[in-house]
């Protein structure tokens, strides 16, 4: 084999997708990034995408790299592709979109699923899984197409999630990486492959395994480059596509993130903290770990779904002035948001977030609302950006102490990736909380990181992960907490914020009878 020194990352987030070219020793030597709308709506709640949008975003980053740098195609060793988790496609027998796809961000709900049997019932009954059953058959976008777009169904040659997706638009295969699996599928996140005919996943949900791809490990080879993609690409026929891992588990990986002594924390559209595991252990009962970007291992993880994406709607609401001054400074519309930050103390003078403003699975239940509560006539806007970032780190603080619970082991340390990683500000108001030393990895594209680690390793150009992982990652700065700032957060998060859901949910629970929204 002759080796090529260059690695190509495909990341298809929910803002943008993003041509990422790493060396052997984790430098990004190039990057091309082409914003994206994240979704348009119809109906309230709902969420979709044109796929077309985010193929052809991929292949105009990938030509952005031929056309900005000396980099050629034949420099590129092999391509992993990462994405967002659980958006969904529709493929008929061409290859083709029967629809727009459904964006992870989507909140319809099915009304009708296929029924699970009454033994599968009583079961669920008798471990009191009733609920969580019947929002994972409500919330699968394919019970609700089968039902309410039957045309579209019965047409539908496969299903896939968005990395199934672009996977075949490079390679022609149906092959997709299992680490990638994340959505209402009928997956087996402990085997780490597609559940058993016996699962009751089968029953709750109105698909086929037909429809869906086969599946190989993070590492493995998906396909080559085919003439089509080339073409439209740039790439070089035959190239080889390995498999890598949704983005959050890049994410991880690309922090150098691999036990359960150290937590990752994503600032993200999603924010996440998450801890690498060879075990498989559920973070709260019924709810599985997902699949690592090693093969093998479990990320367990904890989100909070809107996450940083609480930035993007403060700047787009309260945020007006520093979008009219940033490009006159040179600067970010969040980098000029950041600096309000300086002019509050620690606690926002007793103002506190809770970051729900999309409901999960359990915890917080499907009823959850965001809140704010504290306000007095002294506070600002700045009062209101800085509990916003402090009630985010609290809401992965809490995550992690439930992680430390079902692992049994303590977290030492942070690794923190995503937008929130890039502002020292918001990295050290998540040590004071935490009451923890946090690193910044020494790229902020970790996600795509990960993924060439797994495309190092599958190409035989590092001889293992921890071989990959020692010679690709690293920090360049650690926040040590402030003792004193700590314990007075620490106050705040014990004797308020934790008390804030419970307290609030009766409240949630009767928004939702009265208006039935979500």
């Amino acid at each position: 084999m002759s080796y090529k020194p260059y690695l190509l990352s495909i990341d298809n987030g929910t803002q943008s997708v993003r041509a990422l070219v790493f060396d052997l020793q984790g430098n990004l030597i190039h990057k091309v990034h082409i914003p994206i709308e994240p979704y348009y709506s119809t109906h309230p709640g709902w969420a979709e995408q044109d796929p077309q949008i985010f193929w052809q975003s991929v292949c105009d980053a990938c030509q952005g790299i031929w056309q900005d740098s000396d980099i050629t195609p034949d420099q590129i060793a092999g391509v992993a592709v990462t994405t967002q988790r659980a958006t969904v496609i529709n493929l008929d027998s061409a290859g083709n979109p029967l629809r727009d796809a459904i964006s992870w961000l989507d909140q319809r709900r099915s009304e009708n699923y296929p029924d699970v049997g009454r033994l599968w019932k009583l079961i669920f009954k008798m471990v009191g899984q009733s609920g969580t059953v019947k929002y994972f058959q409500s919330k699968a976008s394919n019970n609700w197409i089968a039902y309410n777009q039957t045309q579209v169904w019965e047409k539908t040659h496969k299903y896939l999630l968005l990395s199934g997706y672009l996977n075949y638009k490079i390679t022609g295969e149906f092959t997709d990486s299992a680490a990638s699996q994340v959505g209402y599928l009928p997956f087996n996140y402990k085997d780490l492959t597609w559940s058993s005919d016996r699962d009751w996943k089968w029953k709750a949900l109105h698909i086929d395994r037909d429809k869906l791809p086969e599946l190989v490990n993070p590492g493995e080879k998906i396909g080559e480059i085919r003439d089509q993609a080339a073409g439209e690409t740039g790439l070089l026929s035959g190239t080889p596509v390995i498999a890598a891992a949704a983005d959050k588990a890049c994410e991880v990986l690309g922090t150098g993130t691999t036990g359960l002594h150290q937590a990752c924390l994503g600032y993200g559209t999603t924010a996440t903290v998450n801890v690498t595991s060879s075990k498989y252990t559920e973070p709260t009962p019924f709810i599985p770990p997902y699949p690592a970007a090693i093969p093998n291992n479990y990320s367990i993880e904890v989100q909070n779904f809107r996450g940083f994406w609480l930035v993007s709607w403060f700047k787009k609401e309260f945020g007006h002035r520093e979008q009219d001054i940033a490009p006159q400074e040179g600067l970010t519309p969040e980098e000029l948001l950041n600096r309000m930050l300086d002019q509050v103390p620690a606690g926002s003078v007793g103002l506190m977030t809770l970051p729900y403003w999309t409901p999960g699975v359990r915890i917080p239940g499907p009823e959850a609302k965001g809140s704010i509560i504290g306000f007095a006539d002294l506070h600002t806007r700045a009062h209101i950006y800085r509990a916003i970032l402090e009630g985010l780190a609290y809401a992965l603080r809490e995550g992690s102490e439930r992680i430390q619970k079902r692992t049994k082991q303590k977290i030492t340390s942070l690794a923190v990736a995503g937008g929130g990683s890039q502002s020292d500000r918001v990295m050290q108001i998540t040590a004071d909380i935490f009451g923890l030393p946090a690193s910044r990895p020494h790229v902020y594209e970790t996600s795509g990181l990960g993924a060439a680690i797994d495309c190092a390793v599958g190409l035989g150009l590092h001889s293992d992960f921890d071989t990959a992982i020692r010679e690709m990652t690293r920090s360049t700065a650690v926040f040590e907490p402030n003792p004193d700032t700590h314990d007075f957060y620490n106050q705040l998060y014990t004797r308020v914020y934790k008390h804030m859901y419970k307290q609030l949910k009766p409240l949630y629970q009767e928004i939702q009878d009265i208006t039935g929204y979500p």
